[in-house]
């Protein structure tokens, strides 16, 4: 695994951990802001590694047209799903944004298994998804 993603995933799980471990710990007013801190944060996550596929898609061996769409559109539905979380209530929202962290990471085995991803990225995956959903599940409780 490159250091540089090992080093900057790692870090990007602080906020994940930070805000679902500081929420229930603060009054009214600022919980409601940690908990949508982690709600954002999430989604913006979420749209991020389907960006990562988008990128796998275009900068892959020519594709025929049909696995090219597939393959583009798979990269925009976490974006379109965290969007949609933003509106639902937050337990709700935590819920569904779990759900997808998990899904995204199904389909990151996926694309290892059939080498569409470089082979250390589950070694990336694996505990940052870990992370990112019981960092939302926490959110759920609190």
């Amino acid at each position: 695994m490159p250091p540089a993603a090992a080093w900057l995933g790692g870090l990007g799980i602080i906020p994940f951990a930070g805000l679902s471990l500081a929420t229930p710990f603060a009054n009214d007013v600022l919980e409601a802001r940690l908990s949508f801190a982690l709600m954002a944060y999430g989604a913006i996550i979420l749209s991020f590694l389907g960006g990562i596929h988008w990128g796998l898609a275009i900068g892959a061996v020519p594709q025929s047209d049909n696995m090219l769409w597939r393959r583009i559109a798979l990269s925009i539905l976490p974006s379109l799903v965290a969007w949609a979380a933003l509106f639902a209530p937050s337990r709700i929202s935590f819920l569904v944004l779990a759900a997808a962290f998990v899904a995204m990471l199904l389909v990151d085995i996926r694309a290892s298994r059939i080498h569409e991803a470089p082979a250390w990225y589950l070694k990336l995956r694996w505990p940052l998804s870990c992370g990112a959903v019981a960092a939302l599940l926490l959110g759920t409780f609190s």
